[in-house]
C-alpha cells in the first residue's frame, strides 16, 4: 500500500511536524510581505515577451511557403504557446498575480491559449489535485484516469496498452487536460448526462474559439499560404503539449515522488499538508531559460507547497525549503529533467505488466512506497523512541535524524540483508557441490567394489567350472 502515517513514514515526531509547519508558513507570510513592484515588472515583461514571440511568429509565417520562413515561424510560435501556456496560464490561473488587482492579470479573467476552459482547469485542477496531491482515490491527475501510475491501483488487461496511452497523451496533452477537467466539472456540477448542460456548454464553445483561431482564421489570414501556416500551428501545438507533458510528468512521478492513501487524510493537519506535498513532488534541475520555459515548474515541490506565490519567486523558496529539508533529515527529491523523465518513463512502462512479473512490492518499490518498507529492517545505531525504532539525533554529530537518514540505512540494511542472503546462498551451493562430489565418490566406491566382487565371483565360476570338467573327465576314464 501507499503510505497511510506520514508521520511514521517521515521518522518525524508530531511536534517536529507542527515545527516544521510553521516554519513553511513563516517562508510564505515573508514572500506575501515582499511582493512588489518587482514582481509585478516580472509578470508584465514576461507577457510582453510572449506576445512580441506571437505576432513575429504570426509574421513570419504569411512567407511560410518558404522553408526557412516556415521553420522560423514555428519555432517563434512553439515558444510563444510554451511560455502562454506554462508561465502565463497555468500561473495567472492559480491567483499567483491576483494580489496585483489588475483585472488583465487575475486568475478569474485569464483565458489560457488551450482547448479546455480555464475555469473548469481551475476549479478541477486547483482543488482536485493541489488539495488531495498523490492521494489515491482523491487526485484524479494520478495517471490522469488511463495510466497505472503506483502498485496500488489493481492492474487490469488495459494496462497493457499503458505505452501506447502514454505516447497518445504525450501528443494531444492539451486535449487530455482538457477532457480530463471537463469529466471533473460535469461531476462537481452534478450533470454527467446531460447532452446540454452548461459544462457542456462552455466546453463545446472554447473547442470552437480555438480550432477555428489555430486552424481556420489564422492560416486564412495568410493567404496562399494557408496549408503552410496550418501545419506551422499544429506543429506549434505538438511542441507545446510534448514539452508540458515532460515538465508534468517530471515533477509528479519519477522516483521518491510518494503516493497515499486516503486514511491519511483523516484529521491531516495543515502542517501534514505541507510535508505530503514536500514528499509527494520532485524538481528537476534548470537553468533561468529552463525554469522559465517551465513555468518555473522545475520547482514542482516548491509549486506545491505555495501554488498561489509567484512562480518568479520559486527559486528563493526552493533555497529555504532546501534548507528545512536538510535541518530535518528529509529527502528533497530532485534530477536532472533527463533522469526524472526516464524513471517515469520506466514506472509506466513497468506498471503496464501484471503484478506477477514484478520484483518489488506496494511498500519498497521505487515509485510506490510506505511505511511498511521499513518492517523487519534493523536499522543500525537506533534505539526505541514511540511505535518506532529510531534515533532523533545522531549520537555522533547531534544532527537530527529523519526519513532522509532511514532511507539511507534501510538501504544500506537491505543490501546488507541482500549480500548475506547471497553469500548464505553461495554456501549452500558449496555445501551441495560437496555433498554431491561425496556421494559421487560414494557411488563409484560403491560400483569398484560391486565391479570386484563380480570379478571375484566370475573367477569362482571359472575355477569350479574347470574343476567340474576335470573331474567329470576323470570318471568317465574311471
Amino acid at each position: 500500500m501507499a503510505i497511510t502515517d506520514i508521520q511514521t513514514f517521515s521518522h518525524l515526531t508530531a511536534a517536529d511536524i507542527e515545527t516544521l509547519g510553521q516554519e513553511l508558513d513563516t517562508i510564505r507570510r515573508s514572500v506575501e510581505l515582499s511582493r512588489g513592484e518587482r514582481d509585478a515588472k516580472y509578470i508584465r515583461r514576461a507577457i510582453a515577451a510572449q506576445r512580441g514571440l506571437e505576432v513575429a511568429g504570426r509574421a513570419v509565417l504569411f512567407g511560410s511557403r518558404n522553408r526557412w520562413a516556415w521553420l522560423t515561424g514555428t519555432a517563434l510560435l512553439s515558444v510563444a504557446k510554451i511560455i502562454e501556456n506554462m508561465e502565463l496560464g497555468h500561473n495567472v490561473s492559480h491567483g499567483q498575480w491576483d494580489w496585483m488587482n489588475d483585472p488583465e492579470i487575475h486568475s478569474s479573467t485569464w483565458e489560457w491559449d488551450m482547448t479546455g476552459p480555464s475555469s473548469q482547469w481551475r476549479r478541477a485542477h486547483n482543488y482536485s489535485h493541489h488539495t488531495y496531491t498523490n492521494v489515491l482515490g482523491k487526485d484524479e491527475d494520478l495517471g490522469f484516469g488511463i495510466l497505472r501510475m503506483t502498485r496500488d491501483e489493481q492492474w487490469r488487461p488495459i494496462h497493457l496498452v499503458q505505452p501506447l496511452a502514454n505516447l497518445l497523451l504525450a501528443a494531444t496533452f492539451e486535449w487530455g487536460i482538457a477532457l480530463h477537467d471537463w469529466a471533473i466539472e460535469k461531476e462537481l456540477a452534478g450533470t454527467p448526462e446531460e447532452l446540454l448542460s452548461a459544462p457542456n456548454r462552455e466546453f463545446a464553445r472554447k473547442i470552437a474559439r480555438q480550432v477555428a483561431k489555430d486552424f481556420v482564421l489564422y492560416p486564412a489570414l495568410t493567404g496562399p499560404a494557408w496549408k503552410s501556416t496550418l501545419k506551422a500551428n499544429a506543429t506549434a501545438n505538438l511542441v507545446r503539449n510534448l514539452w508540458a507533458y515532460a515538465v508534468i510528468f517530471c515533477g509528479h512521478f519519477p522516483d521518491g515522488a510518494e503516493k497515499f492513501t486516503i486514511e491519511q487524510l483523516e484529521d491531516e493537519t495543515q502542517a501534514e499538508w505541507y510535508l505530503r506535498q514536500m514528499l509527494g513532488s520532485a524538481n528537476f534541475k534548470a537553468g533561468p531559460a529552463m525554469a522559465f520555459m517551465s513555468g518555473n515548474l522545475c520547482y514542482q515541490i516548491e509549486h506545491h507547497l505555495f501554488p498561489d506565490l509567484p512562480s518568479n519567486r520559486y527559486q528563493e523558496v526552493a533555497e529555504r525549503v532546501r534548507e528545512l529539508c536538510d535541518k530535518y533529515d528529509l529527502p528533497y527529491t530532485t534530477g536532472s529533467l533527463g533522469k526524472q523523465y526516464l524513471l517515469a518513463f520506466r514506472t509506466i512502462h513497468k506498471l503496464a505488466l501484471p503484478d506477477r512479473f514484478l520484483k518489488r512490492t506496494a511498500d519498497d518499490a521505487p515509485e510506490t512506497s510506505s511505511e511498511r518498507k521499513f518492517a523487519g529492517i534493523t536499522l543500525p545505531n537506533t534505539e526505541r523512541w514511540a511505535d518506532n525504532n529510531w534515533l532523533l539525533t545522531d549520537p555522533e554529530t547531534g544532527q537530527r535524524r529523519g526519513l532522509r537518514s532511514a532511507l539511507h540505512e534501510a538501504k544500506v540494511a537491505l543490501e546488507e540483508k541482500a549480500r548475506h542472503e547471497k553469500e548464505v546462498l553461495r554456501e549452500a551451493k558449496l555445501a551441495l557441490k560437496e555433498k554431491a562430489r561425496q556421494e559421487k565418490e560414494l557411488l563409484r566406491e560403491a560400483k569398484r567394489t560391486l565391479q570386484e566382487k563380480a570379478r571375484t565371483e566370475q573367477a569362482a565360476l571359472r575355477r569350479k567350472t574347470v574343476w567340474e570338467k576335470g573331474f567329470l573327465a576323470r570318471w568317465r576314464r574311471a
